[in-house]
């Protein structure tokens, strides 16, 4: 199996077949928004071949050389539980060994299904990500912060170039009202809206 970059054909079909099916339309970027970022060198959609056919995908969200926002992972519907997502994920690390890869996993205490989130987590330890000392929430909804990096990440870094990340692509008065990095507990929890609203 090979972790490689798929063409633009490539793409839509595992938005399509892949993607559509397994994140939620209120979380999922139109794939409109995914082509333009690629096309600006913001976006880098790692696919796992087996031969011929795609059986994952990890999308890079990219921000300054050396960090990037893992925007989605997923296994085919067809590939699934056969320790595919640990195979893009080492696959990943070595492609992408001088970049500190981040992201975000949904707050088992504020998730629809705590048990499902607590089981991504333990996933995501399982494969070496380490979790961050901040939460965030975006559009509404309450994350924890991961890192994949080969050594020590500064914290007060990692947070600033995770900012950077979503700074870089929404406009200034969106940025503000649905993102927050860091989660604030005490403060009221923002509207849950579609990514693309």
């Amino acid at each position: 199996m090979e972790l490689r970059i798929p063409s633009p054909e490539q793409l839509r079909t595992v938005y399509d077949r892949d993607l559509k099916e397994a994140f939620p339309a209120a979380e999922l970027k139109p794939l409109g928004n995914m082509e333009r970022m690629w096309a600006e060198g913001w976006y880098r959609p790692w696919c796992l071949f087996d031969g011929d056919n795609i059986v994952g995908e990890a999308f890079l969200w990219l921000g300054h050389p050396g960090w990037a926002l893992l925007d989605y992972l997923c296994v085919s519907a067809h590939s699934r539980n056969g320790g595919l997502g640990s195979v893009i994920l080492q696959k990943l690390r070595e492609r992408e060994a001088d970049t500190v890869i981040f992201g975000e996993s949904e707050a088992p205490a504020d998730a629809p299904d705590p048990e499902m989130a607590e089981r991504r987590l333990g996933f995501y330890a399982r494969n070496g990500l380490r979790m961050a000392g901040y939460d965030t929430e975006m559009f509404g909804v309450h994350y924890k912060t991961l890192y994949l990096a080969a050594g020590e990440v500064d914290e007060a870094e990692l947070m600033r170039q995770h900012r950077f990340v979503y700074e870089n692509t929404f406009a200034a008065d969106k940025f503000h009202k649905y993102v927050r990095i860091p989660y604030d507990p005490d403060a009221a929890p923002g509207a849950k809206v579609p990514w693309q609203q």
